[in-house]
């Protein structure tokens, strides 16, 4: 790959050249294995959270062209309001894809690259599977090689950039209209990390819909020749000074890039809240498990929390009693009561009557943090550790390691089939168990379709 005065040259051509060819198999299956668990959360979420009716209605009132589909309520749109709506709905669950580090790069990418496939047209399962590839790999790179202090949004700060350059791939622009458009992203690089630590608000699960939308509007631009900012990331004002005050290591984001492609290192999730509370649920079930633990037994909760998880426990009031489901999917002491009182953490516990369960508030109240620094998010998601107090005067305590979809323990398709099958039967306009394997077979077998979005049009 060339070394430019700005990574921005290196990213356009590293997107712009890659080849399905040349991408390691750990890639191909988590381009493909990503690509369908978005769909399936996409379709869950439009069929179970409230707040995207409002986000499907507008895009629809507005009209234009039908150029790409909303999932999950069906029709069509121009691409740009498609990618919004979907995005939307492709995080709002908390139950899409991240990384080992935290953060979700394929809300973004995902209904960015279908959005432009179906206005294109004729995008064979080989480039869209290329495109998801570059644009996971560029998100990792560009996640893992920024000094963070926990106050931008990295989702969207970086995801708008790895979004639009997976829509210039599935375009098939070159390298110059590739750097225009992720200069023209710039624009739409924001958000803070206060879309976490507030409550009360929708945006917290609809964030991705604001990225993906500027991801494809950036790649449509540049497609018709807007030009956009070249020292994007590098410059004066780039995206890496003004954000992150200049640290990032400028090699270790370009080493091996256009040869090694780690997007099969992005995880799975097996419960839909956030995965800093994944620990924590995990040691619950396993403690609950073992000790045959009834919620009359527990006089504590302890949850162990570094600074990150620390704010998904403050305020502790609202922590406990959460308002919106975009709250109790961000709540340490929810989830840790929904494990602790059904045995089991389901898409349905976030919403309606269940976020007033009696059983479960109360559990909650038994949930205590205390603040461990040995737990603070300097690498990978922490963990946690959990300690259960027994009425009887018992201390069981487990860290929250080896959960499942981890890496020690990644999922496999097995469970990402039952994963969507449950996901689809969800949808607003819930597609036929028919041609719900249909499409897990289209997904599992991309790269043999010569046109991606036919995995649409089943679902459709």
């Amino acid at each position: 790959m060339p070394t430019s005065t700005d990574l921005s040259s290196d990213f356009a051509h590293f997107a712009a050249e890659t080849r399905y060819e040349d991408l390691p198999a750990a890639a191909v299956e988590g381009a493909k294995k990503s690509i369908l668990d978005t769909l399936g959360v996409i379709l869950a979420a439009s069929g179970v959270e409230p707040a995207v009716h409002g986000v499907a209605e507008l895009v629809r009132e507005g009209g234009g062209r039908a150029e790409s589909s909303v999932l999950g309520f069906g029709g069509k749109v121009p691409a740009v309001m498609a990618a919004f709506a979907n995005g939307a709905m492709a995080h709002c669950l908390d139950f899409d894809d991240h990384a080992p580090e935290g953060h979700h790069p394929s809300s973004s990418i995902v209904p960015a690259a279908l959005a432009v496939a179906e206005r294109r047209g004729g995008v064979s399962g080989r480039n869209l599977i290329a495109a998801v590839a570059a644009g996971q790999d560029m998100f990792l790179r560009l996640r893992r090689n920024v000094s963070w202090k926990q106050d931008w949004h990295l989702t969207t700060v970086l995801g708008v950039f790895s979004a639009a350059a997976s829509a210039c791939r599935v375009l098939g622009l070159d390298a110059d209209r590739t750097l225009n458009a992720l200069g023209i992203a710039s624009m739409q690089s924001c958000g803070t990390m206060e879309l976490a630590y507030g409550v009360g608000s929708d945006l917290r699960g609809m964030y991705a819909g604001f990225s993906t939308k500027g991801a494809v509007l950036a790649a449509l631009l540049a497609e018709k020749g807007t030009t956009g900012i070249r020292s994007v990331f590098e410059g004066k004002a780039g995206i890496f000074n003004v954000y992150f005050e200049g640290k990032y290591d400028r090699a270790k984001m370009l080493r091996g890039l256009g040869t090694d492609y780690d997007g099969g290192s992005i995880l799975f999730k097996p419960w839909p809240s956030c995965g800093a509370s994944h620990g924590f649920i995990h040691a619950t079930l396993g403690l609950m498990g073992e000790h045959k633990l009834a919620l009359s037994d527990i006089a504590e909760i302890r949850v162990n929390v570094g600074d990150f998880q620390q704010q998904l426990c403050e305020p502790i009031a609202s922590r406990r009693r959460p308002a919106t489901p975009a709250d109790a999917k961000f709540s340490i002491p929810f989830c840790v009561a929904v494990a602790a009182t059904r045995g089991a953490v389901k898409v349905s516990d976030f919403f309606g009557a269940n976020l007033q369960d009696p059983q479960v508030l109360a559990a909650a109240e038994k949930v205590v943090p205390v603040v461990d620094r040995g737990f603070d998010w300097k690498g990978h998601l922490p963990k946690g550790r959990l300690d259960i107090v027994t009425r009887d005067g018992r201390t069981l305590s487990r860290v929250g390691d080896n959960v499942p979809g981890d890496a020690e323990c990644p999922m496999d398709w097995d469970y990402l089939f039952d994963k969507f099958r449950d996901c689809a039967s969800l949808a607003a306009v819930a597609p036929s168990a028919a041609k719900i394997r249909q499409a897990q077979e289209m997904a599992r077998h991309l790269e043999a379709l010569d046109d991606a979005t036919e995995l649409l049009r089943v679902l459709g």
